[in-house]
């Protein structure tokens, strides 16, 4: 795992793009205890990236989360490829209709090459699906995960 301005980081996003996203997901956790992790890479090893952003949420152990309430953002940067893999607590309280609309939201500002606005704005939406359904709750929640960006190959 790489910090806030890897190497890998530059590589896909300048430092602004990448305080962004990283500010979604810190302001998106501060209003839930559910939890958002954005993993991104240039190429996708799977056919579906669905496959590989069900790899990557189990590698990461996004799946021991006390409320099951975790959310994988998965981006592969030159295959144009992206994910989101919800676990079971967020994804059925949500509905299958909020994250097929997130992956359009996503696909919309990355047609327009707007990556970095388009994994924040998904972000800061995802936040507002798990502070309904997992609100925070500041005597119980502790950051459960990392909010940094993972940074894959």
């Amino acid at each position: 795992m790489f910090g806030l301005f890897s190497k890998k980081a530059h590589e896909f996003f300048s430092a602004q793009e990448t305080e962004k996203i990283v500010s979604a997901i810190k302001e998106t956790e501060s209003k839930t205890s559910g939890e958002v992790r954005v993993y991104v890479e240039s190429r996708c090893r799977f056919v579906d990236p669905i496959d590989r952003a069900v790899e990557i949420f189990y590698d990461l152990k996004m799946n021991a989360t006390d409320l099951h309430n975790a959310v994988l953002v998965y981006v592969a940067m030159k295959d144009r490829q992206l994910a989101i893999f919800a676990d079971e607590g967020i994804y059925k309280k949500a509905g299958a209709g909020f994250w097929k609309e997130e992956v359009r939201q996503m696909l919309f500002h990355f047609n327009k090459e707007n990556y970095a606005d388009g994994i924040a704005t998904v972000v800061r939406e995802i936040g507002e699906a798990l502070h309904t359904h997992f609100p925070y709750d500041g005597k119980t929640d502790k950051n459960e995960l990392p909010d940094d960006i993972v940074f894959g190959k």
